[in-house]
């Protein structure tokens, strides 16, 4: 697996040398200069932690998290105050952890944003089943909330049990998203999980439509070192078969793909945090993407905390790209959109996409990967599934490790990759 993920990282950045990130970051971060920037802000609070979630965490306790919120705004405003002016961006969004848990603080929070930026294209928050009701819901709406993305999993209460979640009343759903409606309403989905079928996933895709869902994303589950769960992966063979027939089932249907696997029954319907060229991240294992450099908060909500308090960022870890590593960080998350526009790779870069990494496209298209036209080389479903199989190696080689350090250590020296 490690064997695989270094061998392609050395031929695409004609380096031997790993991705190495050290215990450094620029007090004043350069992204005056990010054309399309974005913006995230991480809340870790959780009422239950559940056994499979890799991602940053704690139990919710009201006091922590008011004192959580007080810090992020100072991290917002130690930023944003290094540049002149309000800064254009994207859109914002807000992960977890549960950030509705802090509802009564969003308008806040994105109040603080808006006195250094100015964002053009929605703000998107992930959701618990259990916080979608209507009283929730006004008042994220009210606080310029204009999408949300709802965890759900699944439907099936055998996979429920699986992933240790509760049985979800559907009908206070369903009623809770008639009385407030949002542009985006996306639901979420693991697949791959051990026994799943085609028809349980499908079940799960037709019942987020029924419920008023406009988009759902369906991700595979992976197995990381440091979580708890029980559950094994599929195997290869099946996953690809289950993943290659819920994509002819929703693209049979006429819903959009925007992803590897996110779907859309209405074209304006979209949620991603992942597949923006530039962002700014903010909150405790927040992370920052600009053009030269990519940078992770620390995952200890105290010591972030404290590093605000104190007046510095909470930055753990920054790795300076060298040219060729930044191209390959643009086309791995652009990837992820199953499409790529040889214009936009030569708008950030300065140079033809061709020139840098013509071999490798025409070998893709020769292997069945992809297909060009018109300057835009978009996935098949072969070429779908194999990068969903890297992206797989990618996690469990360098998201797990680095996130396993992070969780034990606030601020670690340096880690190669």
């Amino acid at each position: 697996m490690r064997f695989i993920t270094s061998l392609t990282r050395m031929w695409l950045t004609r380096k031997v040398r790993p991705f190495t990130f050290k215990n450094e970051y620029d007090r004043m971060l350069p992204f005056g200069d990010c054309e399309k920037l974005g913006l995230y802000i991480h809340i870790p609070f959780c009422k239950s932690i559940c056994n499979f979630c890799p991602y940053c965490k704690v139990r919710y306790s009201e006091k922590e998290c008011e004192k959580y919120i007080d810090s992020l705004i100072r991290e917002i405003h130690l930023v944003g105050s290094g540049h002149t002016g309000r800064k254009k961006v994207t859109s914002l969004y807000f992960g977890g952890g549960t950030p509705a848990l802090a509802a009564h603080r969003i308008k806040e929070i994105i109040d603080a944003l808006k006195e250094h930026f100015i964002i053009t294209e929605g703000i998107g928050l992930e959701l618990h089943p259990d916080n979608v009701n209507t009283e929730v819901l006004q008042i994220l709406k009210d606080a310029g909330i204009t999408k949300i993305s709802i965890g759900i999993q699944s439907f099936c209460s055998k996979y429920q049990n699986i992933l240790g979640r509760k049985k979800i009343d559907t009908l206070a759903v369903r009623s809770a998203l008639a009385a407030v409606p949002f542009e985006t309403v996306s639901m979420d989905f693991i697949f791959a999980l051990p026994g799943q079928t085609y028809d349980d996933l499908k079940a799960d895709i037709d019942a987020a439509f029924a419920l008023g869902a406009n988009h759902v994303a369906i991700y595979p589950f992976i197995d990381f070192t440091f979580t708890e769960s029980s559950a094994t992966a599929m195997p290869k063979k099946e996953k690809r078969e289950l993943l290659d027939a819920i994509t002819r089932y929703c693209l049979g249907k006429g819903y959009s793909r925007s992803s590897i696997w996110t779907f859309s029954n209405e074209p304006d319907a979209e949620y991603s945090s992942m597949t923006r060229e530039t962002f700014l991240g903010f909150g405790c294992s927040a992370t920052s993407l600009l053009k030269e450099q990519f940078k992770i908060n620390t995952f200890d909500v105290e010591a972030y905390c404290d590093r605000i308090r104190s007046g510095k960022l909470a930055t753990s870890l920054t790795i300076r790209f060298t040219r060729r590593q930044r191209m390959l960080y643009w086309l791995f998350w652009t990837a992820y959109t199953t499409r790529v526009k040889a214009s936009d790779f030569e708008s950030f870069f300065g140079v033809p996409l061709k020139r840098m990494y013509g071999f490798e496209l025409w070998l893709a298209k020769r292997l069945g990967f992809i297909r060009e036209h018109a300057g835009t080389y978009e996935m098949t479903l072969k070429g779908a599934f194999y990068y969903h199989y890297y992206e797989n190696f990618y996690t469990l080689s360098y998201i797990d490790k680095m996130w396993g350090i992070l969780r034990k250590e606030a601020f670690p020296k340096r880690i190669k990759l």
